[in-house]
């Protein structure tokens, strides 16, 4: 079974989550909303029975994903064990799985951010304006510059400043960190990435919480 979720189905997901009282939102000023997305993706899997979920993540962007498989088996409570992998010789995948269990499967795993870019290049793919440079209310956070937004408020002696900025990646607002910038189009990204020797998922906030704050959230079900 093909499912391509829409903005509506996801929204549902989560609300009928925090109606039953799966997830709450957390409190405090370095909340993040990752339990809300672990949670919904878990409810849609199961509802809808799919048997694989394809992903974009790469091996590059953090070390818990670096042990990912392409063809990354979970459970039957969608959880992942990294100890536990199935070896994937050359191009041989192995897809056996019981009732309940399902893959979670990351076709472009080798790519480095350069490749992305070099692609979208290629095939003149459009891109959200927010890739892009861009002026900005942000607020600094643990060396990590955060969109002030009404989720995130300064604390203490934190400042809100206007900067040129540009997302590496897009997620919520409350723990997506931008990076500062002057790239303006993607030759200027490719340019810059060429440059940079900094992770994409260093703008992570909620991947500083722990030394293994990823594969935490992971082996609980997060993509």
């Amino acid at each position: 079974m093909v499912h391509r979720y829409g903005a509506k189905l996801i929204v549902r997901y989560v609300q009928d989550s925090i109606d039953a009282g799966l997830v709450r939102e957390e409190a405090g000023p370095n909340r993040s909303r990752n339990a809300l997305q672990s949670v919904t993706l878990l409810s849609a899997i199961s509802e809808l029975k799919l048997d694989a979920c394809f992903g974009g993540a790469r091996r590059d962007e953090e070390k818990a994903r670096a042990k990912e498989r392409f063809f990354s088996h979970r459970d039957s409570h969608g959880q992942w064990d990294p100890k536990h992998q199935r070896p994937e010789l050359w191009n041989l995948y192995n897809g056996r799985k019981s009732v309940g269990e399902h893959f979670r499967v990351f076709p472009i795993s080798n790519w480095m951010e350069l490749d992305v870019w070099q692609y979208i290049a290629a095939q003149s793919i459009p891109v959200p304006s927010l890739y892009f440079s861009h002026q900005r209310p942000v607020v600094t956070r643990n060396d990590v510059l955060l969109a002030h937004t009404e989720f995130l408020v300064p604390i203490e002696d934190e400042t809100i400043e206007t900067k040129r900025i540009r997302f590496r990646t897009i997620g919520d607002a409350t723990c997506t960190g931008a990076v500062s910038s002057l790239a303006g189009n993607i030759q200027e990204v490719i340019e810059e990435l060429v440059a940079s020797r900094v992770s994409e998922r260093s703008t992570r906030a909620d991947d500083r919480r722990s030394d293994s704050a990823m594969e935490d959230r992971k082996s609980k079900g997060y993509f």
